[in-house]
């Protein structure tokens, strides 16, 4: 009679097979996976705006500013395009203006502004019947370019330069907000400095004051004779800040 050989399970294969699979664990796992791929589904593409869209738009928006469009605020405006791309957008309307006949798209003032062409303003004015009134004088005009050239620079100063005093003029000219109190300057009586305005750029079609031709050019173009002492530049003096409670009357 032969012996039967009974062996005991091996204790942890016997542990091993009874203890459950982590349904839990799989079924929170299995949970979050769906979620997300509804969230996947739910959530919009981000689609790029057509090239040729967004250059109409920023068309459209440098059009209807009443004043030259900055691409700082084209950016704010355009906060869901990418700034190269606006940039971009830009530099492609200031190609295509270049070639069309009766409007420019130019930089002026730190902005960007869609004007008619130099060569058009005379129809342009008859349209509108430009009045005298709004023109400046000559001696508006020569005291601008001496403000415009030795700036910042004073009262007494400009009547040296211009041989004439020029109280008038210089108050005529903060009405219409082409030049601006800036400072004093830093000797006796600390007179005011004056300098030229943002609007100032924007009548004259502008960049930045380097944009500034010679003097003897603006001169011609304006039509008036540059006064002797506006060729010769001298070094600029040291500003003092405007006081708060000061106004900008001229002295």
């Amino acid at each position: 009679m032969s012996d039967d050989v009974i062996t005991e399970p091996d204790a942890e294969t016997s542990d091993a097979a009874a203890e459950p699979a982590p349904v839990e664990d799989a079924t929170e796992a299995a949970v979050i996976e769906a979620d997300e791929a509804v969230e996947a589904e739910a959530a919009p593409p981000v689609e790029q705006r057509p090239t040729a869209e967004l250059r109409s738009i920023v068309e459209a928006l440098v059009f209807a500013s009443p004043d030259p469009l900055t691409p700082r605020t084209l950016y704010r405006i355009l906060a869901e395009e990418p700034k190269e791309d606006v940039s971009a957008a830009l530099n492609a309307l200031m190609a295509e203006y270049a070639s069309r006949p009766g409007l420019q798209m130019v930089q002026v003032a730190g902005g960007y502004q869609i004007v008619t062409r130099p060569e058009l303003h005379e129809w342009v004015r008859r349209l509108f019947h430009e009045r005298s009134t709004q023109k400046l004088t000559v001696q508006g005009l020569e005291t601008l370019a001496v403000i415009a050239y030795r700036q910042p620079i004073t009262a007494l100063e400009i009547t040296e330069i211009r041989g004439v005093n020029t109280s008038g003029v210089i108050s005529t000219l903060l009405e219409r907000h082409l030049v601006k109190i800036v400072g004093r300057k830093n000797v006796v009586g600390r007179p005011f400095l004056y300098a030229t305005t943002k609007e100032f750029l924007i009548r004259f079609g502008l960049k930045d004051l380097t944009d500034l031709p010679r003097i003897e050019d603006m001169a011609e173009a304006l039509g008036f004779d540059p006064p002797a002492g506006l060729v010769e530049q001298t070094p600029k003096e040291e500003i003092l800040p405007l006081e708060e409670d000061e106004g900008s009357a001229p002295e």
